[in-house]
């Protein structure tokens, strides 16, 4: 394998200007999660440049937020496809580029919105693709699933639905999100979101006909100490009722009461418990003629540290000492991805792929340029070398 470790790591260096260019210029495309004509933008950029490369492109589009655009390298051959995952939106309004733009320091860091988080991991990925092109290999097919909605959870969206399904199929994957700075790539991460509990009720004026009201706020108020008894920090889960809204004065029985909840947990199992203890609460009212719903439809999932997980990360260590890159680590972190979304269909995954920095999602944002270049070899490198059996 050194000959195409060799191949793989001459055609980086010789494109190390195109790569830091194609970073610049998506740094510079302000694409919050909400500007849908940026993510749009972003997309196009990509789209080209998976073309050029002789990708077969498509984008998946979303009716109220950025499409998920799908590149399929290599899509003649029969064999199971490794998968790269990456999202396209930042965390970043409108406007922070202009006072942030993308740059270069004398300490060899860039800065811009989207720096590090995660805009350089797209090009990580498209140039792992180009520099395995360039030394001859087509093992197998690389797809690309980039998203358009991460950073809100894909709150507006039904893309987590349409990424798992384009997923199915898919021997492993890496999700190129922020790298760190001790090289620890990640093999596990939490679970959560929001969840709405609506409790409905009968309104009633509170002083003509008290007794014909039916207390939503009264029965929410009863599930929120019910259920905000279900946490376990220690363990890693957590239920929180952090905001309620409800009723529309003091002279009026309330009709209804919202609980906007956010949930924590660290394994698929945890996530179960909360969800029944949720539908437990919903379907049992203590104050007569109320009742609930509950909507946990903008749940992540968390990424189980599987034994596929496992696997997959010896193979990437391995690949790192082969090739040059050096040791590697591994760890599990508590901040969502869309890595979740893949173990969960039952892929293993590796995720913090990208390039490493620190400080994402502010302002102080930046990332190792250097770590462009050798990610991109070490993720290139562990594509050539995976093998079927490699969970064995």
């Amino acid at each position: 394998m050194k000959e195409i470790y060799e191949v793989i790591r001459s055609y980086v260096d010789e494109h190390k200007q195109p790569m830091l260019q194609l970073w610049e210029a998506l740094v510079n495309t302000e694409s919050g999660s909400r500007n849908l004509d940026g993510v749009a933008k972003v997309t196009d950029i990509l789209r080209r440049e998976m073309e050029d490369m002789g990708m077969r492109t498509r984008v998946i589009p979303m009716e109220n937020a950025g499409g998920v655009l799908v590149g399929e390298w290599n899509w003649e051959s029969g064999r199971a496809p490794l998968l790269f995952l990456g999202h396209m939106d930042t965390v970043f309004p409108d406007g922070t580029v202009e006072k942030n733009p993308f740059r270069v320091d004398e300490e060899g860091f860039a800065h811009g919105p989207g720096v590090l988080d995660m805009k350089p991991g797209l090009v990580i990925a498209l140039y792992a693709i180009r520099a395995l092109a360039a030394a001859g290999w087509k093992e197998r097919p690389i797809k690309c699933i980039f998203a358009g909605d991460e950073e809100n959870l894909h709150m507006f969206s039904n893309a987590k639905q349409a990424m798992q399904q384009e997923a199915l199929g898919g021997l492993a994957a890496f999700n190129f999100e922020t790298g760190y700075l001790d090289d620890n790539f990640v093999v596990g991460r939490k679970g959560g979101g929001p969840v709405r509990l609506t409790v409905h009720g009968v309104a009633a004026h509170s002083g003509n006909a008290p007794e014909k009201g039916r207390s939503a706020i009264l029965e929410a108020a009863r599930k929120v100490v019910e259920l905000e008894a279900c946490n376990d920090l220690e363990a890693g889960r957590l239920l929180n009722c952090g905001k309620i809204t409800g009723g529309i004065g003091e002279n009026t029985i309330p009709d209804q009461c919202v609980v906007q909840i956010g949930l924590r947990f660290n394994t698929s199992r945890q996530k179960e418990e909360l969800l029944m203890a949720l539908e437990k609460s919903a379907a049992s009212c203590t104050v007569p003629d109320t009742w609930a719903e509950v909507d946990a439809s903008r749940l992540m999932d968390c990424m189980d540290t599987t034994p596929g997980v496992e696997a997959l990360f010896h193979h990437l260590k391995r690949t790192a000492q082969d090739c040059g890159y050096g040791p590697i680590g591994s760890f599990q972190v508590g901040g969502l991805s869309d890595s979740g979304l893949t173990v969960a269909v039952g892929i293993p995954t590796v995720c913090g792929m990208g390039v490493k920095g620190e400080g994402n999602h502010t302002p102080n944002e930046r990332a190792e340029v250097a770590s462009l270049y050798s990610r991109c070899v070490l993720a290139a490198c562990a594509a050539a070398t995976l093998e079927d059996s490699f969970a064995g």
